[in-house]
């Protein structure tokens, strides 16, 4: 446990109902003269124990309790309890979001982007750990200067692909992977740096105007599930919002490999890229969802074995 979670108990509003003790996943709280304490190390901060409290006599101290506030869209801090959102609107708008690869050029405000960035942190995270920071790039003359240093990663990719000799040793000692590369990916790269060189037609980010680079810390237990899931609520949320969005793994791919890219845009040495998300207002209307292949369903330990 660290400063960060550190329950505090007012023994004034405790009842003694012992529902805190039921839902602590750490088995920290220990009932004592008629209130709750914390018996040894181990909170993560889950708060857990203050959500269920009737009283309100638990609060996780200093930070990690206070309700997300937006600046472009009204909040509700209110929780919504089980049941009671539409289902049916929640399928619809989980079927619509789908990548945009067209935008108008029109800015997305700094205030939008923070508060998608506000929205990601909502995620949940493997113990608790919210090691997610977010990358703002802004504009689109920052999308360019972005978009430049991806290319140079992969020009330079791309001439090491092309040599038979590269190829040959990394066969024998990388499991082919830049075999795998050439075969799959130098065309088409080959031709997308050619046509950004020649006519900057941007076939990256598809000319969005800002993005949002997710990256996580040191320290947590599922750090590239807890971005990802970050990631989602993002691209839902931007989609509420009127908003295209398109993950780009080429960009995840050049800063996992490339430090230099990560530090021009200002992400430490110690964190590591998961996602990279595209963003601005889409210039094309779609008229159905994406569809999707059957779901292939299994049930485990089925009767009889």
């Amino acid at each position: 446990m660290d400063d960060r979670t550190r329950p505090r108990f007012d023994a004034d509003r405790c009842t003694g109902c012992g529902l805190c003790l039921d839902v602590c996943p750490s088995d920290v709280l220990a009932p004592e003269n008629g209130t709750i304490t914390l018996r040894r190390d181990g909170c993560f901060g889950c708060d857990h124990c203050g959500a269920v409290c009737p009283a309100g006599a638990i609060v996780i101290e200093p930070a990690g309790t206070e309700p997300v506030v937006l600046a472009t869209v009204e909040t509700d801090a209110r929780w919504l309890p089980f049941g009671e959102f539409d289902t049916t609107l929640l399928v619809r708008l989980l079927a619509s979001r789908r990548s945009c690869r067209r935008y108008t050029g029109e800015p997305v405000s700094r205030a939008a982007l923070e508060d998608l960035a506000r929205i990601g942190s909502t995620a949940p995270s493997g113990t608790n750990s919210q090691s997610w920071t977010f990358t703002v790039v802004p504009d689109r003359r920052s999308m360019i200067a972005f978009g430049a240093l991806v290319a140079r990663f992969y020009g330079r990719l791309n001439r090491l692909a092309a040599n038979p000799a590269a190829r040959f040793f990394s066969r024998l000692f990388l499991k082919d992977s830049l075999g795998v590369y050439y075969r799959h990916y130098h065309d088409r790269v080959r031709d997308a740096l050619r046509q950004f060189d020649e006519t900057g037609r941007d076939r990256l980010f598809h000319g969005a105007t800002a993005a949002i680079v997710i990256a996580t810390r040191p320290g947590a237990s599922c750090p590239g599930e807890d971005a990802l899931l970050a990631a989602q609520n993002i691209l839902l949320a931007a989609h509420t919002m009127g908003f295209g969005t398109c993950l780009i793994g080429f960009a995840v791919e050049a800063m996992s490999r490339d430090r230099s890219t990560r530090r021009a845009l200002g992400i430490p040495d110690d964190e590591t890229v998961h996602a990279v998300i595209a963003l601005g207002r889409p210039a094309v209307a779609y008229h159905r969802p994406a569809g999707r292949r059957p779901v292939r369903i299994r049930y485990a330990f089925p009767p009889g074995t």
